[in-house]
C-alpha cells in the first residue's frame, strides 16, 4: 500500500501479512443518511423500494439478517434487513474513476425496528466511503439521491 492507503497493483499483497484495523476513535464514526418512519418494517421497505426506484436505484441484494442468524446460529434477534441499492449510472462512473470502487457496491440500506415504534432506515453515506477528491461530485450526487429517497419515505409516512 502507498502512504495514501491505496493498493499498488504492481506490488502483490503478502497473504502472510496480517491486516490491521484502523485505530478506534470514538469521534471516527461512519455517518449515515437516516430517518425514522411510523410504518412497520414491511411497509417501510415497500415504500423505500418505490422511492429508491424513483431516484434511479434498484435493489440488487436483500439480506434478512435476523432470519439468517436464526437459521445458522439459532439466535433470536429483532428484525434487521439490509438492502443493497445500486444506481447503474453512479456505479459505472465510480468504476471508471477507480475499478476498486467495486468493493463499495452496492450501497447498503438498513431497516430495523425503531425504539419509538415504526422503522429506522439508515443508508450508507457515499461521501463517507469515497472521500477522495476524484469522487467528490459523484459521492455528493449519490448522497443527495439517497437522501431524497429516504426523505420521500418519511414524507409518505407522515401523510398516511
Amino acid at each position: 500500500m502507498d502512504p495514501g492507503g491505496k493498493s499498488d497493483p504492481a506490488k502483490p499483497v503478502d497473504p502472510a501479512t496480517p491486516l490491521k484495523p484502523p485505530p478506534h476513535d470514538k469521534d471516527n464514526v461512519m455517518h449515515a443518511i437516516e430517518t425514522t418512519v411510523a410504518f412497520p418494517l414491511e411497509q417501510a421497505e415497500a415504500a423505500l423500494r418505490t422511492t429508491l426506484a424513483d431516484n434511479g436505484f434498484g435493489v440488487l441484494t436483500e439480506i434478512d439478517v435476523a432470519a439468517t442468524l436464526k437459521a445458522k446460529l439459532g439466535v433470536e434477534r429483532p428484525p434487521l434487513k439490509i438492502l443493497g441499492a445500486c444506481n447503474p449510472d453512479f456505479a459505472n462512473q465510480a468504476l471508471e474513476i477507480d475499478p476498486s470502487s467495486a468493493l463499495l457496491l452496492p450501497c447498503n440500506i438498513v431497516l430495523e425496528p425503531s425504539g419509538e415504534g415504526g422503522t429506522h432506515i439508515s443508508a450508507v453515506d457515499p461521501r463517507e466511503l469515497m472521500p477522495e477528491p476524484a469522487f467528490a461530485g459523484l459521492a455528493a450526487t449519490a448522497a443527495a439521491k439517497l437522501t431524497a429517497a429516504l426523505q420521500a419515505v418519511h414524507t409518505w409516512a407522515e401523510s398516511s
